[in-house]
C-alpha cells in the first residue's frame, strides 16, 4: 500500500467518520426524533429474533468495550500494572476470539432471518439489511485476525494499533505511519469499521445512543384516577 492511500485511510478517513458519526447523530436526533429507534419485526419468526439478538449483542458488547479499552488506554498503565504487551496479546485473542463467535453466531441468524424470511424481508429496510451484512463481514475479518496475531504473541503488533488509536484521538501528526506494514487483514478490518462509523448516523444503529440511564435516578409517578362527578339534578315538588 502506498505511503499516500496509508494516510489517505489511517490518517484522514477517521476524522471523516468521526465527525459524521458525531454531526450526523446529533442532526438527526434534532430533524428527525422519531427515526431515533431500532424497529423491530419481533412479531415474525420471533424465537430466531430472540436468540440471534441476545447472542449478537452480548458479543458485541463484550468486543465493543474490550476495544475501547485495549486501544484507548495508555500504554504506560499497563507497564504500571505489570501487564506485558504479549499477555495483553493473549487475553485479546482469547476473550475476543470467544466474543467474536458468539456475536457472529447470532448476526448469522440475524442475516438469515432477514434474507429468507419472505415476511421479514418485505418489513426490512435496504439500511437494515445493509448494516446487519456488514456487521457481520466485520465480526468475520476480526475472526480472521486471529491466525495473524498468534504470530506476533509477543504483543509488538498490538502495541501499535494502540498506538495509532490514541495518536488519532490525540490529533497526533504521522498516526497512519504505526499502521503502514500491518497485515492486510487488519487494514479491512480497521477500514470497514470506519466505514461502519461513518453510516452509523443514518442506519438504525442510533438506538445504541439511547441507552435509558437518566431512568436510575428519575423520580416516580404516582397514578391517580379521579372519581367521576356526576351532575347535580334537582326535582321540583311535583315532578
Amino acid at each position: 500500500m502506498s505511503g499516500y492511500l496509508n494516510t489517505l485511510l489511517f490518517g484522514i478517513y477517521p476524522y471523516i467518520a468521526l465527525a459524521v458519526l458525531i454531526l450526523g447523530s446529533i442532526v438527526r436526533y434534532d430533524r428527525e426524533p422519531y427515526t431515533w429507534r431500532s424497529g423491530s419485526s419481533q412479531l415474525l419468526r420471533r424465537k430466531q429474533l430472540v436468540v440471534g439478538s441476545v447472542l449478537f449483542h452480548v458479543g458485541v458488547l463484550v468486543i465493543f468495550f474490550g476495544h475501547l479499552v485495549g486501544l484507548l488506554t495508555p500504554i504506560v498503565i499497563f507497564d504500571a500494572l505489570g501487564i506485558s504487551h504479549g499477555a495483553k496479546q493473549m487475553l485479546a485473542i482469547v476473550a475476543g476470539g470467544v466474543a467474536g463467535i458468539i456475536a457472529i453466531i447470532g448476526a448469522s441468524l440475524l442475516v438469515h432471518r432477514r434474507l429468507f424470511d419472505a415476511r421479514v424481508r418485505a418489513a426490512s429496510s435496504t439500511s437494515d439489511t445493509l448494516i446487519i451484512m456488514l456487521l457481520w463481514a466485520q465480526l468475520a475479518l476480526g475472526l480472521l485476525t486471529i491466525p495473524v496475531s498468534l504470530q506476533h504473541l509477543d504483543g509488538h503488533e498490538m502495541v501499535k494499533f494502540m498506538t495509532w488509536a490514541q495518536g488519532i484521538f490525540t490529533f497526533q501528526s504521522g498516526a497512519a505511519d504505526n499502521v503502514a506494514e500491518a497485515s492486510i487483514i487488519f487494514k479491512l478490518h480497521l477500514v470497514l469499521g470506519l466505514t461502519i462509523l461513518l453510516l452509523f448516523p443514518f442506519t438504525r444503529l442510533v438506538h445504541m445512543l439511547s441507552v435509558p440511564v437518566r431512568y436510575l435516578w428519575r423520580p416516580g409517578y404516582q397514578v391517580v384516577r379521579a372519581k367521576e362527578r356526576r351532575p347535580l339534578t334537582v326535582r321540583l315538588p311535583g315532578e
